[in-house]
C-alpha cells in the first residue's frame, strides 16, 4: 500500500465515521469523562490538572473515554477489539500525552486515536492502521504495548478532525483568592453561591458547577434559587433556565440557557428593564 487510500477497510470505516459530527461528539465524550473522574458533586474538585487529582486518576480519563465515545455515538461493544464499524473491528485509544500505548491484540488493526492537551483544553483524533512495522521497535512495555512512530502517523494516519476546543469549567476562571471564598467551608451555601455569581458575571454556569461548589451539601439547587432576591439587591439579575421567563430574559440579553443553566447579569439598567418585563414573558 502506498497510503491510506489503498486500505479498503480503512476507507469503509472512514465512510461510516463521516456520517457523524465527530468533533462535537468527542468533545461531549471527553467532557463527560473528565467530569466523571473529578466527581465534583462529591469531591468539590473541578480542575483535572490540580494537585488534588492523582496522576493515576488523570490517566483514567482515557479508559472512561472509551465507554463515553460508545455512548455518544451509539457504537456497540464488539470483540475482538472495542467496536465494529462497517463490519471492521476498530480499537479506541486515547492519550493525554504525545503517543498511544497500542496493545498486542490491536496490532495491525484500525484504531481511532484521540489526543488531549489538557493544559490547552484541546483535542484531536486520527484513524490509523497500527501495523507492527509502524510501531516503535522492540517488545514495548511489560504488557507488550507499543507507541506509534511519528512519521507513520503522518503518512498513514487520517485526521478525523483538527484541534478542537474543550469547554472550560467556569470555576477555573476564579482567582486563587476568589476560589478560596467560593469554597470557604465555614460559609453557608447561599453566601458562597452569591460570591460565585458575583465573581463570574455574564458566564453561563451549568448545574454541575453549582453541585461542585456545594459538594456534599443538602439541596444546593434550591439554595441557588433562593438567592435571586439577594442578588437583585446587589444589582445582579440572576437568571435560571428552569423557568421559561428567565430563559426568555436571558435570550434577550444574548445568552442561551439550558434547563439547568444559570447566568448573572450585573448591569443595573438591564436588571431593572428585564425585571419589569419578566411577568409578561410566560
Amino acid at each position: 500500500m502506498s497510503g491510506p487510500s489503498d486500505d479498503r477497510e480503512l476507507q469503509l470505516v472512514l465512510g461510516e465515521l463521516r456520517k457523524h459530527d465527530l468533533a462535537n461528539g468527542f468533545t461531549n465524550a471527553i467532557r463527560s469523562s473528565i467530569d466523571y473522574v473529578l466527581d465534583g458533586a462529591r469531591t468539590g474538585r473541578y480542575d483535572l490538572l490540580s494537585k488534588e487529582v492523582h496522576p493515576g486518576e488523570r490517566a483514567s480519563v482515557g479508559a472512561k473515554l472509551e465507554y463515553e465515545v460508545q455512548r455518544v455515538f451509539n457504537w456497540k461493544k464488539a470483540k475482538p477489539l472495542d467496536i465494529e464499524l462497517a463490519g471492521v473491528p476498530v480499537d479506541l485509544k486515547s492519550t493525554v500525552g504525545d503517543n498511544w500505548a497500542i496493545p498486542t491484540e490491536a496490532h495491525c488493526h484500525l484504531c481511532i486515536c484521540t489526543q488531549m492537551r489538557l493544559k490547552d483544553n484541546v483535542h484531536r483524533s486520527w484513524l490509523i492502521r497500527t501495523h507492527t512495522s509502524w510501531l516503535y521497535r522492540g517488545k514495548g512495555n511489560k504488557d507488550g504495548k507499543r507507541g506509534i512512530a511519528v512519521d507513520a502517523r503522518s503518512q498513514w494516519g487520517v485526521p478525523l478532525y483538527g484541534w478542537t476546543r474543550l469547554p472550560i469549567n467556569p470555576l477555573t476562571l476564579l482567582t486563587e483568592s476568589q476560589a478560596d471564598q467560593v469554597f470557604e467551608l465555614g460559609r453557608g451555601q447561599e453566601v458562597r453561591l452569591l460570591k460565585l455569581f458575583t465573581y463570574l458575571p455574564k458566564i453561563v454556569i451549568e448545574r454541575s458547577v453549582i453541585l461542585t461548589v456545594c459538594a456534599g451539601r443538602q439541596d444546593p439547587m434550591r439554595r441557588a434559587r433562593a438567592i435571586k432576591d439577594r442578588a437583585a439587591k446587589k444589582g445582579i439579575l440572576l437568571l435560571v433556565g428552569k423557568w421559561v421567563s428567565d430563559r426568555a430574559a436571558a435570550k434577550k440579553l444574548g445568552f442561551t440557557l439550558g434547563p439547568g443553566d444559570w447566568v448573572a447579569i450585573p448591569d443595573e439598567s438591564a436588571t431593572q428593564e428585564m425585571s419589569a418585563s419578566a411577568d409578561s414573558l410566560f
